[in-house]
């Protein structure tokens, strides 16, 4: 029979095989469910790993859908070698979007193209005041910060439907819910004509130094580590908890406003009530994909990005529900802690002990004779 057992210490080995097998695992299962769902399953898992990466407009696409989640997963990923669980970069996501999509509406055709910067700047700093509502909870009143980020998440949303429904309404916009399109210098410059793919690309990849250099680098990410890592050793030694705790937040914060600034100024343009994509709640998936390290949250954003892809393209051509998308995350994020148990266990097969022989039956007790009665 097949037993777990405990390693003597973690396998590094399996630590980077994990994600692979978790990916090969959740293509199986992707397999069986196209053919329950009477589908070609080659033709279902070529839209999924074949179509977004076969010509250059489609890489570029890909490029366009994986920054968002790599600038996200990047900030989480510190958010959670340091021990705070941001839940809420979703509506960071959404304020940071609100933020430069305001300062968007400001310009004009005369506007230089140095207003790019100040929205950028804005959205990062949008982001960071909506993390910072979290912080500053956590810090006075112990407030836990899954619950106050995520619940934030639907006070993002509420307040985007006020805007776009009431004072930043389109008014030549035939009522839909819409800010006016974003004047043409405000556009986030593209890398290469006739392609949708921007700057944002080597924003994103920028940013993977920068925080390579800091969590591995430098002192204060030291600091964020060992607190999350042992909070009592941190504190033993004189790190500051709540100085941790801000930069981690602000951090995350500001990486998620950032990825909502690219996105209203760069492919949609505008502010509508659909900026919500998700993006906030997949990057918790990337984050732990790619092990929590910048060089690996890359890979996984690309992964993930081939699955929001692909789900579009299953929809149109195929037929399948958009909601297919969010399987494949899902089944990924649950293979994947599944296939982690082989980090500190392994799989013995162990032969099942021999059946106790059966004892023998004990001699019936003799028959006592009985007095007749009188």
């Amino acid at each position: 029979m097949l037993k777990l057992e405990m390693r003597p210490e973690p396998s590094k080995v399996m630590s980077i095989a994990s994600p692979l097998l978790a990916l090969a695992v959740t293509v199986a299962i992707g397999t069986l469910l196209f053919v329950l769902l009477g589908k070609d399953p080659v033709r279902g898992l070529q839209v999924f790993f074949v179509e977004p990466v076969k010509s250059g407009y489609a890489l570029s696409e890909l490029a366009m859908k994986a920054t968002p989640l790599l600038l996200i997963a990047l900030g989480l990923a510190m958010c959670f070698r340091s021990n705070v669980w941001n839940i809420g970069a979703e509506g960071q996501f959404v304020v940071g979007a609100i933020a430069a999509g305001g300062i968007a509406m400001m310009a004009d055709k005369e506007t230089g193209r140095w207003i790019v910067l100040v929205i950028l700047l804005a959205g990062v700093l949008g982001g960071m005041c909506w993390a910072a509502i979290v912080a500053a909870l956590r810090d006075r009143f112990n407030a836990n910060e899954i619950l106050v980020s995520l619940m934030l998440v639907y006070v993002a949303d509420m307040l985007l439907g006020y805007l776009v429904y009431g004072p930043w309404k389109d008014p030549a916009g035939y009522n839909f819910p819409q800010t006016i399109t974003f004047a043409d210098p405000t556009k986030i410059p593209r890398l290469v004509s006739g392609f949708r793919m921007n700057i944002g690309v080597l924003v994103g990849l920028l940013m993977v130094g920068v925080f390579w250099l800091f969590l591995f680098r430098m002192y204060a990410g030291y600091q964020l580590q060992v607190g999350g890592l042992a909070s009592a050793a941190a504190r033993y030694a004189g790190f500051s908890s709540r100085k941790a705790l801000w930069i981690a937040l602000l951090g995350s914060g500001g990486m998620a406003g950032l990825a909502g600034a690219l996105e209203v100024a760069g492919p949609l343009g505008q502010l509508t009530p659909y900026v919500p994509a998700g993006y906030g709640f997949a990057a918790i998936i990337v984050a732990f994909v790619g092990r929590l390290h910048p060089v690996g949250i890359v890979f996984s954003a690309i992964l993930m990005s081939m699955f929001y892809i692909g789900g579009e393209l299953a929809q149109s051509r195929l037929g399948l529900p958009k909601s297919l998308t969010g399987v494949f995350q899902g089944l990924l994020l649950f293979t994947l802690l599944a296939c982690d148990t082989l980090i500190t266990y392994r799989v013995r097969w162990k032969k099942a002990p021999p059946a106790p022989a059966a004892q023998p039956a004990a001699p019936a007790a003799a028959a006592t004779p009985t007095t007749p009665a009188a």
